[in-house]
């Protein structure tokens, strides 16, 4: 198991954007595309997924926080399946 910090992705033309709701809490177990926190933009409202699965250590956004592309989200001490590995073992399946 190692510690992983799951950054906010690229939000377009958007910066600075109000996250309206944490979905999860320190203890939870993820997995990728797990919905982490709800951003609200003046287009839309959405979900930002977790990249990579395990326990939730610790969150580092909260409600009512201003975020944008590269804002640390949460931390996690990962099970070895990230984005990645996820994306080639379900293109590996039969």
């Amino acid at each position: 198991m190692s510690r992983v910090e799951l950054l906010c992705p690229d939000l377009g033309e958007f910066k600075n954007v109000p996250v309206i709701d944490v979905l999860v809490k320190p203890g939870d177990d993820i997995e990728v595309d797990t919905p982490l926190i709800t951003l609200e933009t003046d287009k839309a409202a959405m979900d930002v997924p977790s990249t990579a699965a395990g326990k939730l250590v610790e969150l580092l956004v909260v409600k009512g926080a201003r975020i944008s592309k590269g804002t640390p989200l949460a931390r996690i001490e990962t099970t070895g399946q990230t984005e990645a590995t996820a994306v080639a073992a379900a293109t590996a399946a039969p």
